[in-house]
């Protein structure tokens, strides 16, 4: 009988078993975080094909963007998800994410690769950025892709504290802040991506990315939310977006009190 072999650390696949099983994690943790880090990924893999990139590139780039988030597994819910504005001593512990993400990744043996595109990815162009105030083209290429995607996401999403921006709109935002807070070659490639496929990112990741096994259906609620989710898992398979099935019915469930997991069948 066929025994299997463990990934030996510095290889592809041992990263890639790393990056799942803390992927994971992020799911189990907070499943908003979780759905938006995968839309980041398939965001940020389109952006670097359009840049040029190989395949092989843009799925490691695509790696990175599943646990770009991963050290705000550490952060307070009360913070995560407050409706309103964060204070100075908030907004400090938030703006600790990239580092505690990095710092788990060099732990559990991640290329430094891909660590320094997770620690980076809250820079700005400007240098206006953090955690270490980079600018230009001292900011690694990947987090300079992985902060339009970002952006671009937590823009349309819907949250517990925010609606969805219109596409149009986020598009705006995001030209606004070329040179600024975004590398303006990456700006005008996500900008060509959205002219010649205008949905661009609103669906599954494709086949070749790479991307763990994803939850699809809302299964289960526990508390005064139940009724909402149980009605939600009915109207997922036709709404229009996965941001829109996915990440409306989780802020809503989550805002109200209720917990959920997804089914991964």
């Amino acid at each position: 009988m066929a025994t299997v072999q463990p990934a030996v650390q510095g290889t592809r696949r041992f990263t890639q078993q790393i990056v799942y099983d803390l992927a994971r994690s992020i799911r189990e943790r907070d499943v908003i975080t979780y759905e938006h880090s995968r839309r980041v990924a398939v965001y940020a893999y389109r952006i670097a094909r359009q840049l040029g990139w190989s395949r092989r590139a843009g799925r490691d780039l695509a790696l990175a963007g599943l646990v770009h988030d991963l050290g705000k597994t550490w952060v307070q819910n009360a913070i995560l998800h407050k409706e309103s504005a964060l204070s100075s001593d908030e907004r400090h512990a938030m703006q600790q994410h990239p580092r505690v993400g990095a710092r788990f990744l060099q732990i559990y043996g991640a290329p430094s690769s891909l660590v320094e595109v997770v620690l980076h990815h809250h820079e700005a162009f400007n240098g206006s950025g953090y955690p270490d105030h980079l600018a230009g083209a001292d900011i690694p290429r990947g987090s300079r892709v992985l902060t339009v995607a970002d952006v671009c996401d937590a823009l349309t999403s819907e949250r517990p504290y925010k609606a969805a921006m219109e596409r149009e709109t986020m598009r705006q935002r995001i030209e606004a802040g070329c040179g600024v807070h975004f590398d303006p070659v990456v700006v005008a490639a996500f900008l060509e991506l959205l002219e010649s496929d205008p949905d661009s990112g609103a669906h599954s990741p494709p086949s070749h990315l790479g991307t763990p096994r994803l939850p699809r259906r809302v299964v289960v609620a526990r508390g005064p939310s139940a009724p909402l989710l149980r009605r939600a898992a009915v109207a997922l398979p036709s709404a229009r977006s996965l941001a829109a099935r996915e990440n409306h019915v989780a802020a809503a469930v989550l805002k109200r009190g209720g917990s959920l997991r997804y089914d991964t069948a």
